[in-house]
């Protein structure tokens, strides 16, 4: 009895040994191998969160639609909900192995055994029959690795710090879903604009060349003015085309984006709104603590420590204790007597002596996977800074250029004013009026494109600070993914 006291008191402890193990610093974020600055280098930034639903900022009340219902039916945004409950039940697997194992079983089994006997014998006792008998166990069997050295405990470690990854890439993917909803509803807006700007050039086109046609035909103008008009007609007419295959192709790409059949019958805006004034970007040092897609990437390093500290722990030796009770009896109603009751105890020690190089091979397999953690963590972090830095020098240059253009495009359409009512007093050739009506539609288009540009600009700055999305706390914070909604 003192024996078995002894080996409980000891289990106990080693439990309690474990459960105050199992909670470990997480390692330190490697050096990037460059100094972060204390401000962004193309705008002077303070500290302070950025903007939750940065796209309120925009004041498009559809587009603020649009964006809730892709994140609550877009299939690859569900796909990743999905990978979030995968890897929160391998967490839970992996946590498993720290527990003692039970497990109980029952069996029964009834056995036939001939008895030879000579005929004597049988001619004594003709009645004489096989023999059968009966067998019932009852069993609770329990067994136990010692994580003596942490191996189990690193690798439940490695596989916590992988959900923590997948959770952030969940908030990634609600970012970059966000992100492509709006740039492609801007592109649309864009392309409703182009097309009624191409429509009213090739009515101007057609004007002109009926122009040019009846001053052929009066005998006024050179025959190849006529020609001339047509081949810009046609020109223009060709271009429309392409304009509006442009159009179909964008709401398509926006209604599979919101997880609804691209029919091609979603309708864009009136005008492209404003570009709202710069959002608080914070701190350089800020970004990384931050970004979802970061934050995966440093939590994937963390699982990489874990899992080389868990294959160096595989060269040490593995202890186990195994335990088994139960019952036995030649009679179902006899399994729950005390004094059929029989129990072992087992204690294992197993020293990985040579497997071929194998567990070292892990060790250095581990430590590789960790630098290249290491350079990946340092490679996304440059280019987050990138991305920010970059987003930041091109706001003012787009906002210089806009302003270019739509003084370009003013001037130009009042050039065609001129140039039409000069020809049409005969004292202007149609090729300054065709070209003047060029000029006309290329500044204005280029004048569209580059105030989409501006919000696409606007857009990837929000995308590069990481904002609007926090990283879920839990997998419980995430969305069902058994499919889009209805």
């Amino acid at each position: 009895m003192k024996t078995r006291h002894a080996t409980l008191f000891f289990c106990v402890a080693l439990l309690a040994m474990l459960a105050g193990c199992v909670h470990a610093p997480k390692p330190e974020i490697p050096a990037l191998g460059f100094d972060v600055p204390n401000q962004w280098g193309a705008h002077a930034g303070q500290e302070g969160g950025v903007e939750d639903n940065w796209w309120e900022s925009l004041d498009d009340p559809v587009l603020d639609e649009l964006i809730g219902k892709a994140l609550g039916n877009n299939p690859d945004l569900a796909a990743a909900s999905a990978r979030v409950e995968i890897a929160l039940a391998e967490s839970r697997i992996a946590g498993a192995d720290l527990y003692p194992q039970l497990k109980g079983g029952l069996n029964a089994s009834r056995n036939r055994t001939n008895i030879t006997v000579t005929e004597v014998e049988r001619s004594a006792d003709p009645s004489a029959e096989p023999l059968y008998t009966n067998a019932y166990g009852l069993s609770l069997d329990l067994s136990w690795e010692i994580d003596l050295w942490g191996r189990m405990r690193s690798e439940t470690k490695a596989s916590r710090a992988a959900l923590q990854a997948t959770l952030a890439d969940y908030a990634a993917a609600q970012l970059s879903l966000s992100g492509q909803v709006a740039k492609v509803w801007f592109t649309l807006t864009e392309s409703r604009l182009q097309v009624a700007l191409t429509e009213r050039t090739v009515e101007t086109y057609r004007e002109t060349a009926r122009q040019a046609s009846d001053r052929v035909e009066e005998g006024i103008q050179p025959p190849g003015d006529k020609y001339l008009a047509l081949s810009n007609l046609a020109s223009a007419e060709g271009a429309l085309a392409l304009r509006r295959a442009t159009l179909e192709r964008v709401q398509r790409q926006l209604e599979a984006l919101l997880g609804e059949y691209p029919s091609g019958l979603l309708e864009g805006a009136g005008d492209l709104p404003g570009v709202p004034s710069p959002p608080p970007v914070g701190i350089p040092a800020q970004l990384i603590g931050r970004r979802p897609d970061l934050i995966a990437a440093e939590r994937r390093l963390a699982a990489a420590d874990s899992r080389l500290s868990a294959s160096r722990a595989a060269l040490y030796p593995r202890i186990s204790l195994t335990a088994s009770g139960g019952t036995a009896s030649e009679e179902l109603g006899d399994l729950l007597s005390a004094e059929r009751v029989v129990w072992t105890i087992l204690g294992n020690l197993v020293q990985p002596i040579f497997q071929g190089g194998r567990l070292l091979a892990q060790v250095d397999a581990s430590a590789g996977r960790k630098a290249e953690a290491i350079a990946t963590f340092a490679q996304q972090a440059l280019g987050a800074f990138f991305e920010v830095e970059q987003a930041l020098a091109v706001d003012s240059l787009l906002a210089t250029r806009e302003e270019a253009l739509r003084r370009s495009a003013q001037n130009a359409e009042e050039a065609v004013v001129i140039a039409q009512n000069r020809y049409a007093q005969g004292i202007e050739n149609l090729i300054v009026v065709l070209e003047s009506q060029r000029r006309a539609l290329d500044a204005r288009s280029a004048w569209l494109a580059v105030r989409r540009e501006r919000l696409e600009n606007r857009i990837d700055l929000h995308l590069a600070l990481g904002g609007g999305f926090n990283v879920p706390a839990s997998a419980t914070d995430i969305p069902s993914s058994k499919g889009p909604k209805q």
